[in-house]
């Protein structure tokens, strides 16, 4: 697989709480890490997210309800996992499921202070492609 190295550590239990909205993962070198889904959804890998370069992406907002639809394997390498919100692209190794896991707090900071720099509040609906935030349709 390319990019993945072989001394990864592989998940050997997952579970979707969808009451507390954490995806618990355990890895077989004994760290276990529950990952809220809003996390998971504000640092999706996708391009929809991540954008096509440095400084391209797309801050996330209004996530902190999100729920996780659905889990899917792709290969023995990766999941995909499909958010309530529609969001379905993201593709997670398990190398960044890790690092998730292993840099939360570092990453939660990070977060935040690019919604402050960006004076954008964490709840504030997602502008909708249109230009502007339309309320919550389901």
């Amino acid at each position: 697989m390319a990019g993945l190295e072989k001394d990864t550590p592989h998940p050997t239990a997952l579970t979707v709480h969808t009451q507390s909205r954490v995806l618990e993962i355990g890895f077989d070198n004994g760290n276990t890490w529950r990952l809220p889904f809003e996390l998971l959804r504000v640092y999706s890998p996708s391009a929809e997210v991540q954008g096509h370069g440095p400084g391209q992406e797309t801050l996330q907002t209004g996530k902190r309800d999100v729920g996780i639809a659905a889990v899917e394997p792709v290969g023995n390498y990766a999941i995909q996992i499909r958010f309530d919100d529609g969001h379905d692209t993201g593709i997670y190794s398990w190398e960044l499921l890790y690092r998730l896991g292993d840099q939360q707090e570092a990453l939660w900071a990070d977060y935040l202070k690019r919604l402050a720099d960006a004076g954008l509040d964490r709840d504030a609906p997602m502008a909708a492609a249109g230009g502007h935030a339309c309320g919550h349709h389901h």
